[in-house]
């Protein structure tokens, strides 16, 4: 889906402008985006893989929610929007917790160039996975894996074999926010 985003500069503030996603990515033009990490108190983390017909990194493995924020959107309500879009789960603002911000910067087949600032989230999954719906556009299947595996599989790794490649730093800060909750 094509949405209006809104264009940032290389600093992380708003231009003032908005233009297409796909507009943004042909140009490469910082925008925000949002990530949603899901985790349950048995130690285990919320993973999408990414639909067969994603633009970007097509079936790999990815956070639990992902998305881009709208024009005249907060980040917190991008996230609690594309939260119910992917896999059909509503929660309120108070369930997430916010880790920070992050910059990203990928180019792409297609010459699609993502440059991105995440804001991302952590909360506890609060119903069982089949009760998830997932969109099978964005979503191609949910999977519950430990923790302890994840970060066995990603720790340290720039560009983890199956997985969306983010830095160290991110991946670092997640699973170590992670580990604190379980």
């Amino acid at each position: 889906m094509d949405e209006i985003i809104e264009i940032w500069d290389a600093s992380g503030k708003p231009t003032g402008t908005t233009a297409l996603k796909s507009e943004a990515h042909k140009h490469g033009w910082f925008h925000p985006t949002v990530h949603l990490w899901l985790y349950t108190r048995m130690g285990q983390v919320l993973l999408q893989k990414r639909a067969a017909g994603k633009d970007t990194f097509p079936g790999l493995w990815d956070v639990s929610v992902a998305g881009h924020i709208l024009s005249r959107e907060t980040p917190m309500e991008g996230v609690l929007r594309e939260t119910q879009e992917e896999i059909g789960l509503v929660l309120e603002a108070q369930q997430l917790e916010f880790l920070g911000r992050f910059t990203s910067e990928q180019k792409h087949p297609g010459g699609i160039i993502d440059r991105e600032f995440q804001y991302v989230y952590i909360a506890e999954l609060p119903i069982p996975l089949n009760e998830l719906t997932r969109d099978p556009e964005e979503v191609g299947a949910l999977e519950l894996r430990s923790l302890l595996r994840l970060a066995e599989e990603l720790w340290g790794m720039a560009a983890p074999v199956g997985y969306v490649p983010h830095s160290r730093t991110y991946y670092k800060s997640v699973i170590t926010s992670l580990q604190s909750r379980v």
